[in-house]
């Protein structure tokens, strides 16, 4: 899928998609009006706040499947009857234009768009500014909109993903009163749970041998701005864009200067370029879990248990004191 198609350059954009939960259903025929305030969720990171927020006040289900590549979802006849029968839509605008179409023309009163909820950031391609690099984004083969598109992956910063947290709260609330006391106490265990892993990774981040890290694609650059890293990817913020020779050898010449180790790869998208990277430039692999979905590759069974696995696999290869 064209990244031009995907990601909107100037406006909030943001990410869709959906990982399933155990606890979330992706049958519609679960969803629809249920006695529970009924939430359609986009992706995983979307439907891991409804249901720690909702707690059992909440029927909560996934527009995307366990495995599934989020920024591919394409929307059904079936799931736009899903939404259709929700008491709210719950996204994040931008990496999914066929779920933002699909939520804004259905008819569901309640619709949370996670985009608005929190600052969207232009991270580029990686870690580094290109202002001043005429030709840098032709050279590499990287589309001016992605270049300049805004960075979706907010839920990989706790403290971005705790804004988002405060703001679907208050949404829960506005929309279900009868239960309000109980989603803002949730809400605010989940944030205080937040703001605990952010002091984990600061502590966990403060002494390093080195505050480079490549990427399989930046997805990122939130954490890595949060903690004083430096991400470079080899693709963009699409995860499917192939890298240009050129990008190849100038992340190898990196690695030798900055005294990179590893080269991180993820789950739910193809590991070949990250290995061939590490390979031509002597460098070992490891998994960074962008977190768009839960399968059972993943390490962990959550959104906490994978975040911590990511710090430990970032230390090993930054080298933490």
């Amino acid at each position: 899928m064209n990244v031009r198609r995907r990601l909107i350059p100037a406006a909030l954009a943001s990410a869709l998609g959906l990982g399933a939960l155990t606890a979330c259903s992706s049958d519609s025929a679960a969803t629809g009006d249920t006695d529970k305030f009924d939430v359609v969720a986009s992706f995983y990171p979307m439907a891991f706040l409804a249901e720690q927020i909702g707690g059992d006040h909440v029927n909560v289900s996934s527009l995307t499947e366990p495995g599934q590549e989020p920024h591919d979802l394409e929307i059904s006849t079936k799931q736009r009857a899903q939404l259709e029968e929700a008491d709210a839509a719950l996204f994040l605008k931008g990496l999914q234009p066929a779920v933002d179409e699909a939520v804004a023309q259905t008819g569901i009163k309640t619709k949370i768009d996670a985009a608005a909820l929190t600052t969207l950031e232009d991270h580029g391609t990686g870690g580094h500014s290109h202002e001043g690099e005429e030709g840098h984004a032709e050279e590499e083969g990287h589309a001016e909109e992605e270049e300049h598109a805004r960075d979706p992956h907010v839920w990989l910063d706790p403290v971005k993903y705790a804004e988002v947290a405060e703001g679907v709260g208050k949404a829960f609330e506005k929309a279900d009163p009868d239960n309000a006391a109980d989603y803002k106490k949730n809400t605010a265990a989940l944030v205080e749970k937040l703001n605990g892993l952010n002091s984990t990774f600061e502590n966990g981040l403060k002494n390093t041998k080195t505050k480079v890290f490549f990427t399989n694609h930046a997805a990122f650059g939130y954490l890595a701005e949060r903690y004083g890293l430096t991400q470079e990817a080899i693709s963009g913020l699409d995860p499917e864009s192939e890298p240009s020779g050129a990008r190849v050898r100038e992340l190898q010449e990196e690695a030798k200067a900055d005294g990179v180790t590893t080269v991180f790869y993820e789950t739910l998208v193809s590991d070949k370029t990250a290995k061939t990277l590490a390979r031509d430039a002597n460098l070992k692999t490891d998994v960074l879990d962008p977190l768009e979905g839960i399968t059972d590759k993943s390490r962990g069974d959550d959104y906490f248990q994978v975040m911590e696995a990511n710090l430990k696999a970032l230390q090993k290869a930054l080298g933490a004191k």
